[in-house]
């Protein structure tokens, strides 16, 4: 352009505009070549070079980005960065899904990340809501670690098998996360196993047979504990904790406040998140204290800053 003595095109800045204007064929027409010589350039050279040019690199970025997702897709992705997320060690066609829906379902909750991490042979079944991170096996240094397992918040262990998650249990332990974690056995015997060795984890059993039994003498009870655990539907069962700085307070004046304010029902309190020395319903003069849980049921989530703690007292 510069011998064809177009030299209002060659000024550095000018010619960048005129370049991308053109190889994006929007052609403003602010600029263009003036001489014979310099349109016999653009038309025969830099017109179909700088289309090309932007083609490729669209086409770049393009296949940049569906590889990307491809990634994120298959399990390939890295989330050692989250933070403050959880984590769900195990995949169940049936369970799992749940899972995601009863997460989501809590509308006021904690807005953490979520990851899944599985083994089999498949790809993100919750592409809008979930990480995913797939592997050889679930305990691999390197799925571990792509899934942030050291700085997550909240570990759900169900493998579908009680070895299985046993096995977990115990490598997720030894990361030395501190993370609170909760694991599902099918059997109260290995349940109490894990306990014995990690006591800082919840463990769940089956209790299908209890329900049964409490449903055969009280019937409908089922639904009441459906719905004391759904967050889908009415009512359900939360925890918070009470401040470090809260001095003691009765049980019935604490349930009165959490009634009148916030349409709450407080079930019991517990001295650790675990929920271990859990007293349901205690006495009326039982007193509460600061650095313990309480375990409620409201019709949302209810955060320690919405409490006003010193009218509690």
């Amino acid at each position: 352009m510069e011998l064809s003595g177009e030299q209002g095109l060659t000024e550095p800045g000018v010619w960048f505009y005129y370049f991308v204007t053109t190889a994006t064929t929007i052609g403003y027409g602010d600029l263009s070549p003036q001489t014979m010589g310099g349109r016999m350039v653009a038309a025969i050279f830099m017109m179909p070079g700088a289309v090309v040019v932007f083609a490729a690199f669209l086409g770049k970025m393009s296949t940049t980005f569906v590889n990307l997702w491809r990634k994120g897709m298959q399990g390939k992705g890295d989330f050692s960065m989250f933070d403050d997320h959880i984590v769900i060690l195990g995949w169940h066609p049936e369970h799992t899904p749940q899972m995601v829906n009863l997460i989501y379902g809590d509308t006021r909750r904690v807005a953490r990340k979520v990851v899944l991490c599985a083994t089999d042979e498949m790809e993100n079944p919750f592409p809008d809501t979930v990480h995913f991170v797939r592997g050889e096996n679930l305990h691999s240094e390197d799925l571990l670690k792509r899934s942030g397992i050291r700085t997550a918040s909240r570990i759900i262990i169900y493998r579908g098998n009680d070895d299985k998650t046993l096995a977990s249990c115990l490598t997720v332990v030894a990361t030395g996360t501190k993370a609170h974690i909760v694991a599902r056995f099918d059997t109260q015997g290995m349940a109490d196993l894990l306990k014995s060795h990690c006591p800082q984890i919840e463990c769940h059993s089956d209790i299908s047979m209890e329900m049964l039994v409490r449903s055969a003498q009280d019937p409908g009870s089922s639904r009441i504990q459906e719905q004391l655990l759904s967050t889908l539907e009415g009512p359900t069962q939360f925890s918070i904790s009470v401040p470090d700085g809260f001095g003691a307070v009765s049980f019935s004046r604490l349930m009165s406040y959490f009634k009148t304010e916030h349409e709450a029902m407080i079930l019991g309190v517990a001295d650790k998140v675990t929920g271990d020395n859990l007293k349901l319903n205690p006495e009326s003069d039982y007193q509460v204290r600061g650095q313990q849980v309480l375990y409620y049921m409201a019709a949302e989530r209810i955060h320690s800053g919405d409490v006003n703690w010193g009218n509690c007292q």
